[in-house]
């Protein structure tokens, strides 16, 4: 028998103590964008129950997850994260002369990418009808 890989957590939600079964790695995103936003576990689903999804708070999670991270994907997601283009070219170094530049590479910013970016644009596009 194949032992499932969901990992069964306590969260406190929109309506009281509840559990929730994600994958490891979206219990590891979900975390992320927690940090991202500075908020709770509980408050980040709450949000998103907030918003409802005609498949359950688990389902809505998922939605979130996926659509907070394809927003921030984006060509302008991208940019305010510090990221190279789509194509998968980097961004051109810093000429020698700029200043503060050192001579050096500029180095793409690790700022997460809330200090530009808000996530009612993921909120509001998981929330679309499908």
């Amino acid at each position: 028998m194949t032992q499932s890989r969901l990992i069964n957590r306590n969260i406190t939600a929109l309506r009281g103590r509840t559990s929730m079964r994600l994958e490891p790695e979206l219990w590891d995103a979900l975390e992320e964008i927690c940090q991202r936003e500075n908020v709770s576990t509980g408050e980040m689903v709450k949000r998103v129950e907030e918003r409802g999804h005609p498949g359950g708070r688990t389902s809505a999670v998922r939605v979130f997850i996926l659509t907070y991270f394809r927003n921030a994907a984006t060509e302008t997601g991208h940019r305010l994260a510090g990221h190279g283009d789509a194509d998968g070219v980097p961004p051109p170094p810093a000429a020698p002369w700029a200043p503060g530049s050192q001579g050096a590479p500029a180095q793409p910013s690790r700022e997460p990418a809330s200090a530009s970016w808000d996530a009612s644009a993921a909120f509001a596009e998981a929330s679309r009808p499908v």
